[in-house]
């Protein structure tokens, strides 16, 4: 089923016409004339043609079960009398998802819920193609993003990939494309899909967030020992290019190993005090 545009003319031009009919025909009627009798039931009937259009909606004409059209342009018009008129709304709506309970690639239950933003473009479809357009987007919304979400991982730490947190406009892209390909049969256009909820499911919860904690802590350790080790480069360059003292081996090993003590610990160094010689 294809949207195509029905026959309509002027409402306001149409409701003089139907209104000359009806009093020509009464007027008739009231000197005996009995061809007045058609001309009031023609007025009848064509006034079962007129109809309002707001701005944003759209309505198909039915007509003994055959479809007449669609009209789309808002105001007073007169079409095919004694069609059966469904309206649909064509304005911008959001639909948020139920947080849903999914496996990543992984294997690892979330938690995930997103918004989409669409709106009907095809009148047709959405009334004769499906049973009930809303509920269709609801169900395919909640299958796109099931699916969408069993093909990454919840996080790949720093691992090649993408995955739902690390790359959230990527997966909301993904989400996008699928849905309008799945809404397409309801004559639906998908404006956005974007993730509103995600987290690990709460019986993995807690191991989760230790595995995110010791991730945390590497890198920042990794951090302090790169910076500690090129201070230390530096301080001894400096002390052997100024000449403030000469280091053998034994002695140079001896002072890193206490200046990494020093940077690296977390705890402040107790540091020992040589009152006599070097050596």
């Amino acid at each position: 089923m294809t949207e195509k545009k029905a026959w309509a003319i002027n409402g306001y031009l149409a409701l003089i016409l139907i209104l000359a009919l009806l009093i020509g025909g009464i007027a008739l009627v009231a000197q005996l004339n009995f061809v007045g009798i058609p001309l009031i039931i023609l007025a009848i009937i064509s006034a079962t043609g007129i109809f309002v259009v707001q701005p944003n909606k759209s309505y198909a004409l039915v007509f003994f079960g055959s479809y007449l059209g669609t009209i789309r342009e808002p105001g007073l018009w007169l079409s095919v009398p004694l069609a059966i008129r469904k309206g649909v709304s064509l304005r911008v709506r959001n639909f948020n998802s139920k947080t849903l309970k999914v496996n990543d690639i992984e294997g690892n239950p979330v938690e995930i819920a997103a918004v989409v933003v669409f709106r009907v473009v095809d009148t047709a479809k959405a009334i004769f193609d499906v049973e009930k357009y809303e509920e269709f987007v609801e169900i395919q919304s909640e299958t796109a993003l099931r699916h969408v979400a069993t093909r990454y991982a919840y996080d790949n730490y720093e691992s090649e990939g993408f995955s739902l947190r690390g790359n959230p406009e990527e997966v909301s892209n993904e989400l996008t494309n699928e849905l309008q390909q799945r809404l397409s049969l309801a004559g639906v256009e998908v404006s956005e899909a974007r993730l509103t909820h995600l987290a690990y499911a709460t019986e993995i919860a807690g191991a989760m967030l230790q595995r995110q904690q010791a991730s945390a802590i590497l890198s920042a350790r990794q951090i302090i020992v790169e910076g500690a080790v090129g201070m230390v480069q530096m301080a001894i360059e400096r002390i052997e290019n100024d000449g403030v003292v000469k280091l053998d081996e034994e002695r140079k090993a001896a002072m890193i190993n206490n200046l990494l003590v020093s940077i690296v610990s977390e705890r402040a160094t107790q540091p020992v005090i040589n009152a006599g010689t070097m050596y």
